[in-house]
């Protein structure tokens, strides 16, 4: 880590009714509404203090971002050296194949995050903030990734973690937060099941729950894939992609990067272009697709959610609004591709890019040929796909 830590968070406001909360006390939705909180910074302060350029030197991971993350002691920090994932270029001949012509495809490989997944980001910044905060047992319900990624960082924080996930949640995933000394509890159903279970134990038992958006910071350490983004681009009015499709469950992903787009323009940081989010489901699991098209504010629970891709198989998410909301603003859309389709998006990317990624990430490329017919796509823009985790953690596709 670099001297002179200083974050600029200012303090917590809800994203629906507007009320304001203490940052440093312990929340997670808000006490009004029961809706999301937010991180909010003082930017214009932060604007006066530090331009994108003090960013070169410092550590190569998402606290270099450290003005914008929500810990305000540098010895409250646990890190594994999440973020800072490369930003791969699809080569023009995989390309034109899929029907870009004079545009770009590119692929954010997240794979390469500690415990194989874009959620160490997420979990990273919680579990540093419960840290800050004198939080000593964090509880959440997890498809996998997150179960492991918060197992792992409660581990580095000396906390205790207890995670209820699905019975037929993929193996490595069980195995890494039972190796990591999590209190794994077993659910027969979906993650929004595991989650009623779990939330009882945790109000008993005053556990600190981390649930998708359920407190404010997991989307804090997501946001940071938006301003990597944005540095990796070389910062200024073009450095964003036109496009950013990303395989969505609970919608955090896109909900952080949103808001990092957000901070970042109020900066002036980047130009007033945004990319268009595009969120991928799967045809088993799909309510923020089916509402998108309803033109709905909140999606309704999918009944019999069931695909192989486990990070995407949430039947409901309480940050729904948002997802829609940025998908809106952004003139993005939404798409569901079948397991089928997932399966042989695995195989194809592995074997045209290199890059083994699991289910959820191998959707956004399953998307691909369904976002060219509608004519979203035109094959002339600046597209990223993000690879959210690593494809060896799931059932092969072979």
């Amino acid at each position: 880590m670099v001297h002179g830590w200083s974050s600029y968070l200012r303090n917590l406001e809800c994203t629906t009714c507007g009320r304001e909360f203490d940052s440093d006390a312990v929340h997670g939705v808000c006490a009004k509404c029961g809706k999301v909180l937010f991180a909010r910074y003082d930017l214009a302060a932060l604007k006066n203090a530090i331009a994108p350029n003090d960013f070169l030197g410092r550590s190569w991971d998402m606290w270099r971002y450290r003005e914008l993350l929500p810990i305000r002691d540098e010895a409250n920090i646990v890190t594994l050296g999440e973020g800072m994932t490369p930003l791969l270029r699809v080569t023009d001949r995989v390309s034109a194949a899929l029907g870009f012509h004079g545009g770009r495809l590119r692929i954010k490989e997240e794979g390469k995050n500690p415990t194989g997944s874009f959620k160490a980001r997420g979990m990273a910044a919680a579990i540093s903030k419960a840290k800050e905060l004198g939080i000593t047992e964090v509880a959440l319900p997890s498809a996998g990734n997150a179960g492991s990624a918060a197992a792992a960082y409660a581990a580095a924080a000396g906390m205790k973690a207890h995670i209820a996930v699905p019975r037929d949640v993929p193996p490595v995933n069980l195995v890494e937060m039972r190796v990591s000394g999590a209190d794994v509890l077993l659910v027969d159903g979906l993650i929004d099941e595991a989650g009623r279970v779990l939330h009882e134990r945790a109000a008993k038992r005053g556990w600190f729950e981390l649930n998708t958006l359920k407190e404010p910071y997991r989307q804090e350490g997501k946001k940071t894939l938006g301003i990597e983004l944005a540095e990796q681009g070389g910062w200024g009015d073009d450095c964003l992609p036109d496009v950013i499709v990303f395989p969505t469950g609970g919608g955090t992903g896109i909900v952080g990067m949103w808001k990092a787009f957000a901070e970042l323009g109020e900066l002036g940081w980047i130009g007033r272009r945004r990319p268009k989010m595009v969120v991928v489901q799967s045809t088993g699991c799909a309510p923020l697709v089916r509402a998108f098209e309803q033109g709905a504010d909140h999606a309704e629970p999918w009944k019999d959610a069931a695909t192989i891709a486990a990070g995407i198989r949430v039947p409901s998410a309480i940050g729904d609004y948002l997802v829609l909301k940025a998908i809106r603003e952004s003139g993005g859309t939404a798409i569901a591709v079948s397991d089928d389709e997932i399966r042989k998006g695995q195989i194809a990317m592995a074997r045209e890019t290199g890059i083994y990624t699991s289910p959820e990430g191998a959707a956004t490329w399953a998307a691909l040929a369904p976002l060219r017919q509608s004519g979203f796509l035109s094959g002339e823009q600046d597209v990223i796909l993000f690879a959210t985790g690593a494809g060896v953690k799931y059932e092969p596709p072979l």
